[in-house]
């Protein structure tokens, strides 16, 4: 399994389009926008991936756009934005390709 992570400065860049050279028939991608209550975009927010026990695995930073990324293995996971708005939970069952997501923060 290929993880995401925020660690160090060698964060990816949660906007960049996905490689050319990506299978979506092999490769399970959670990607989506964290938003406040409002509907706005919320840049900056930490984005956590739990797997299905609730076990953090990987977390990323939003982009200006709120746009976050995960590479991970198809099944169930949480999604756990962290940010100034507040915080939100968003429950994914991910199969292979591009699952797209949408988590909302609230104080």
């Amino acid at each position: 399994m290929t993880i995401s992570t925020a660690a160090g400065c060698a964060a990816p860049d949660q906007a960049a389009p996905l490689p050319a050279s990506l299978d979506l028939e092999k490769e399970t991608v959670i990607t989506g926008v964290v938003r406040s209550a409002a509907g706005e975009a919320v840049p900056g927010a930490y984005v956590r991936l739990l797997d299905s026990t609730g076990e953090f695995t990987a977390e990323v930073v939003t982009s200006p756009a709120g746009q976050f990324r995960f590479f991970a293995a198809p099944g169930t996971w949480t999604l756990r934005a962290l940010s100034r708005h507040g915080n939100g939970d968003t429950a994914v069952t991910a199969t292979r390709g591009i699952n797209e997501v949408s988590v909302t923060v609230q104080a």
